[in-house]
């Protein structure tokens, strides 16, 4: 996980200092919408639509946008109706790959998908295919350079966290599903800022890619994360660093 997971990071960079600021605001929209549609306009009783809008709110989105999403997904203004569908496929070098979207037109995005799929050398896989090598948990992110490591680590496990290791200068706390808004504000009362929060597919064991392979998995998991209707993809994919090196630069 440690390759993909430093992708994702890379990709967040990206998208809070460069012109895809714009394509991120589409997929918090999008998520904003939903999570209020399914669990009620208020994020005080809503922990996914809380996530939402602290993400929102970190990526600098304005914050009347915000205020539209949540009433376009409460019925309060009119707007596009949006359904959650989840593809399951294969990337190169045999990644199991695990995406998420929000549409509103699923015969536009399944057929979107399978062409970059098929480009970058992947393919879609059946429902059930890929799942069961994945886990739900909450991952919280960390800038490394602000708390003392073994501190940080305490205060994650006494708020019930399963886990916390490092990766380059971000510590990632691993949380069940449960746990992951208690943890969340326990650290928040600590005073430790955390960077993001996600629920995110953690892979129960990783896939080794490297040189040609890993370029064109990066490119496919560039070419997926670019794609309007996806929100987030999920591998089992452990990158190289030469790879990773080139992607960022």
């Amino acid at each position: 996980m440690a390759g993909h997971s430093k992708w994702a990071q890379i990709k967040r960079k990206k998208a809070a200092n460069d012109a895809k600021r714009g394509h991120l605001f589409t997929k918090l929209i999008r998520e904003i919408t939903v999570a209020a549609r399914e669990g009620g306009g208020d994020p005080n009783f809503n922990p996914r639509l809380r996530l939402a809008v602290d993400t929102a709110k970190a990526a600098n989105m304005p914050a009347e946008n915000i205020e539209r999403a949540i009433k376009r997904g409460t019925g309060e203004i009119e707007g596009v109706n949006y359904e959650e569908v989840t593809y399951e496929g294969y990337g190169p070098g045999g990644v199991a790959l695990y995406i998420e979207t929000v549409t509103d037109n699923a015969n536009r995005t399944v057929a979107e998908i399978r062409h970059i799929l098929s480009k970058h050398g992947g393919s879609l896989g059946q429902a059930g295919s890929v799942a069961w090598q994945f886990d739900r948990k909450g991952q919280i992110y960390i800038d490394a350079s602000r708390y003392d490591e073994d501190a940080t680590m305490l205060a994650a496990l006494e708020a019930g966290a399963e886990d916390l290791r490092r990766e380059d200068g971000t510590y990632i706390v691993t949380t069940d599903v449960a746990s992951f808004h208690a943890v969340q504000q326990a650290l928040q009362e600590r005073g430790i800022v955390f960077e993001q929060a996600e629920l995110a597919m953690v892979p129960k064991a990783t896939v080794r890619v490297e040189g040609a392979e890993a370029q064109r998995l990066l490119k496919l998991l560039d070419a997926l994360d670019d794609a309007d209707d996806v929100q987030k993809v999920h591998s089992n994919a452990d990158i190289d660093e030469a790879a990773l090196a080139e992607a960022a630069s």
